[in-house]
């Protein structure tokens, strides 16, 4: 029997093939493309591999792709149609049940067969993996938190992968609202491993949180290399640069890394980063007519059939941003049709009908003007729309939506509340700074409108942080239209200017 480096025991696996899945799981913990080709390998190696059938299946179905989840269903049930269950040891048994649950469409249940594996197995990184990412579909900050919380003082700091645990911690701390824990444990994870997007993603994502967008361009342009591109996690890095950006009013900037690095997408991860970006663009009144029309037209294949309702969110955003009013109905009856029908223990289902629907339905109404609908779909589940995935910063999207259609509406006593509540979460955004401004004008009180609007362009120029000190000159993003060379380009931190 061999072990997996974590001393492990693994089933039906030679020492060439364990030497794989190991190299696949450093890579997986990376988010290096490599990972496929290594789990290829071992299974290449070991055909009946218990484990490199687990993780292949794994890397399959938690790409919120329908054509890899056929994919995976179509393997894994080949491997079991070989395997004997009977002789594997009850580990891998925990690893099939989580597999045969997701093969059925149950995120939850797989989620909570792996929280009950990580119990008696904490060393099981596997598990660990695959169960946060699980939680980050499903939006469950408690247990992004506590899965891994739960098993670290099983790890030693010498272990191989402990960095990358702690990046996955941080992130759970991130959203379950541990800003000042998260970036501590963040910028261990990257001191541990500089080259930990996960690591990385995490303090971006509190600085994100607190409002700190100069921080956060200081801190990935002086990582620049170590994130910008080698990974498939790097567009949506990229993505939170365009962010920070925003706040500081640096459309051009945000633009130019669009078309650099997110035009042409391919992937439902890539394809929903941009149009969550040119979602916050299209609030603001910005024609990017031409940028959505591809991206609608990358949608289509990605969302002929329900799956995951986060990504049919972003394919109705982009579908509205074309002005393909009909492709977004569509997309919405077909949905529609998918929650009447039984489906028990269907996670997406579930998702679909209490929040994928009417957040759909919501966009669509926003791009017709009817701001009324918007906030009448809207209000009622802003407290629970994490409950279709995504992270407190991919939902933004949607509070942002409800705020502008309140404002847009005259729903004033709601818009003030709504802004009430952005400004003493994160008072040194501009962003919300802008909208207190539109507000105020509203309410005919334009001395009040001034000063919130000068309010505004003055954080964007000295981005107030909790720490004074900290302060961040970001470079120029890449301006070339070719993806592959906006990638390349991005690893030299070129010069530029706040």
């Amino acid at each position: 029997m061999t072990h997996d480096q974590q001393g492990l025991a693994m089933t039906g696996a030679g020492a060439v093939a364990a030497r794989h899945y190991d190299r696949a799981i450093d890579h997986l913990l990376h988010f290096r493309a490599e990972v496929a080709g290594e789990a290829d390998a071992a299974l290449a190696e070991s055909p009946g591999f218990p484990m490199g059938n687990v993780l292949a299946a794994y890397l399959r179905l938690l790409t919120t792709e329908a054509a890899d989840a056929r994919a995976a269903r179509t393997a894994f049930l080949a491997f079991l149609r070989r395997a004997d269950e009977s002789r594997l040891d009850p580990r891998e048994r925990a690893h099939v049940a989580a597999v045969r649950a997701l093969l059925d469409g149950d995120l939850l249940t797989g989620a909570a067969r792996l929280a009950e594996l990580t119990v008696a197995y904490p060393r099981d990184v596997l598990a660990l993996a695959a169960g946060h990412q699980l939680d980050f579909l499903t939006g469950d900050a408690r247990m992004l938190r506590d899965r891994i919380g739960g098993a670290l003082n099983a790890w030693h700091e010498d272990d191989p992968h402990y960095g990358r645990l702690l990046g996955m911690y941080a992130f759970g701390l991130e959203e379950a609202g541990h800003y000042d824990r998260s970036e501590e444990v963040g910028l261990r994870a990257v001191e541990l491993d500089r080259r930990d997007v996960w690591g990385v993603h995490a303090v971006v994502h509190t600085y994100e949180m607190q409002g700190r967008f100069c921080d956060g361009l200081r801190y990935l342009d002086a990582r620049m290399p170590d994130w910008s591109a080698g990974t498939f996690f790097n567009v949506h890095t990229w993505w939170h640069y365009c962010l920070y950006a925003l706040e500081a009013g640096e459309e051009a900037r945000v633009t130019a890394v669009h078309d650099a690095v997110m035009s042409g997408g391919r992937s439902c991860m890539e394809l929903l980063d941009a149009a969550a970006l040119l979602w916050r663009l299209h609030l603001e009144g910005s024609d990017q007519t031409d940028r959505w029309q591809a991206l609608a037209d990358a949608w289509q294949e990605r969302v002929a059939e329900p799956f995951y309702a986060f990504n049919d969110m972003h394919a109705v955003m982009s579908y509205v941003g074309a002005g393909r009013f009909g492709a977004a109905e569509r997309l919405i009856a077909g949905r529609e049709a998918y929650a009447l029908e039984p489906r028990p223990g269907v996670t997406n289902r579930d998702m679909t009908l209490r929040v994928g629907l009417p957040v759909c339905r919501a966009i669509l109404a926003f791009g017709r003007g009817d701001h009324e609908a918007v906030v009448d779909l809207l209000y009622p589940l802003r407290h629970r729309v994490n409950s279709f995935g995504g992270s407190h910063a991919q939902r933004d999207a949607v509070q942002r939506t409800l705020l502008e259609s309140a404002l847009r509406a005259g729903r004033l006593d709601l818009a003030r509340m709504l802004v009430s509540e952005r400004i003493n979460l994160r008072p040194c955004s501009p962003y919300n700074w802008l909208k207190q401004a539109t507000l105020a004008d509203a309410a005919g009180n334009h001395a009040a409108a001034a000063t919130a609007r000068t309010h505004a362009i003055h954080l964007s120029r000295t981005n107030a942080s909790p720490n004074p000190h900290r302060r961040s000159t970001p470079t120029a993003p890449p301006t070339t239209s070719n993806r592959r060379a906006g990638e390349d380009a991005a690893r030299e931190s070129v010069g530029g200017g706040e």
